[in-house]
């Protein structure tokens, strides 16, 4: 029963179109009047207790890196590198795409400021070059999620504070899949500049490569700050993000010059606008994860998925799956909020490694990110680009079919997520 209104009340809510912060709110308020345990002042304190958390600081530091390195022309200079080392390949701006989203991926951990960044400065030299619109939206959309995937990430942050999961061994396990993602787009773009037969660019000089190279360099000093810090113990994941942002905010001011004071101010208020969302957010799913947590739902869970718990592969095959169609109707964070402390503790009584089901989780809700009808980096693509969102969802299905596969492979073969952090730790 207590399952049943937990589910009624929170997609209802949503259904009718409630912001997702205010359904999880009456979500609680509806454990509470359930359990016969309503109490306003405890639902506000949870709500208090939700954002004040020390790990929790990295998520607005990382957003505001993401959001200088955007504004003080850091992605544009990433961006210029790729496109002098591989642009000159046949269908050569895709694969700078892919390798600008894998370096661009290691310094924001922003799936949505990451997409922008690419749409907005690749998408225009795409079309200039007639590359089917379709196929270079579906691309950059794919690119745009391996930030979630790799170190820094901010959805591993949340997570790691959600369930209590550590956030640098789960930053250590997206640095292989986070490769293989960029491998496998890069096998399917591929065959289609082959089948297409995509234009092939000029190719640069030495001389520009270098002038690039030292141009970005300082640029790319920032994943080797941060990954570097957090391997060997400088500094934790939330002093990190203090770190990318500074780090952003002194190239882009006083190397680059690209950030005056008047952007700065708007680059402070876009940062503190999607902050404020997070962190409301997080605020709100404390007080539903409190009663969640007082109300047993995981244990009633775990004995009506029993026989689940006996096969640590099924239940990871069905989880996915439901993660998947989640993943169609609600964006990767509240997911994590919601979802994340229900399932995490039935993955330990089925004996599934926490950091091993924490990615996972991660990388599934990514996929919700492509795949409609919510789909917001798919809208991201759509918006900048100003296209319809027909040709946007024929175009990333490739790419989320070599994603599915590799799931597959994740759920198979958990040694692919793991064996890194058995060689650091």
């Amino acid at each position: 029963m207590t399952v049943a209104i937990f589910l009624l009340v929170l997609f209802a809510t949503m259904t009718v179109g409630v912001p997702i912060a205010f359904a999880l709110m009456l979500t609680a308020l509806a454990l509470m009047v359930h359990l016969d345990f309503f109490d306003a002042q405890l639902l506000a304190q949870n709500v208090q207790a939700g954002f004040d958390s020390f790990p929790l600081l990295a998520v607005p530091f990382f957003i505001l890196a993401g959001e200088l390195m955007n504004a003080g022309g850091l992605s544009r200079r990433i961006i210029d590198l790729a496109r002098s080392l591989v642009g000159h390949i046949p269908g050569g701006l895709g694969y700078v795409a892919i390798a600008a989203s894998l370096m661009l991926a290691s310094m924001s951990g922003s799936a949505i400021a990451d997409t922008a960044a690419l749409a907005t400065l690749l998408l225009p030299m795409m079309r200039k070059q007639h590359y089917p619109d379709g196929s270079s939206a579906g691309l950059i959309a794919s690119g745009g999620i391996i930030a979630p995937i790799v170190p820094p990430s901010m959805p591993m942050v949340i997570y790691g504070v959600t369930t209590n999961t550590s956030i640098s061994k789960l930053f250590l396990a997206g640095i292989v899949p986070g490769i293989l993602m960029a491998v496998a787009l890069v096998m399917v773009w591929r065959g289609i500049a082959r089948k297409k037969q995509l234009p092939v660019a000029e190719k640069s000089s030495w001389v520009e490569r270098r002038g690039v190279l030292g141009e970005s360099a300082w640029a790319l000093m920032m994943p080797v700050i941060i990954i570097g810090g957090l391997r060997f113990g400088f500094f934790t994941p939330t002093e990190a993000a203090v770190v990318a942002a500074v780090y952003a905010l002194l190239v882009a001011t006083f190397i680059y010059r690209e950030l005056n004071l008047q952007r700065l101010y708007r680059v402070l208020v876009d940062a503190a606008r999607t902050t404020g969302v997070v962190m409301f957010l997080c605020g709100a799913a404390t007080a539903a994860s409190y009663m969640i947590t007082l109300a047993d739902l995981p244990s009633q869970l775990a004995e009506s998925m029993g026989p689940l718990l006996q096969s640590p592969m099924l239940f990871m095959a069905v989880v996915c799956l439901f993660l998947l169609a989640v993943g169609m109707v609600m964006d990767l964070t509240p997911t994590i909020l919601i979802l994340a402390p229900v399932l995490a503790p039935l993955a330990a009584k089925a004996g599934i490694d926490p950091v091993y089901f924490g990615f996972v989780f991660i990388f599934v809700g990514c996929l919700g990110l492509l795949t409609p009808p919510v789909g917001t980096v798919l809208n991201v693509v759509a918006g900048v680009g100003r296209l319809r969102m027909e040709p946007v969802i024929k175009g990333v299905m490739p790419f989320l079919a070599v994603y599915f596969a590799m799931l597959a492979l994740l759920i198979v073969f958990p040694a692919i997520v793991l064996w890194p952090l058995k060689l650091m730790f």
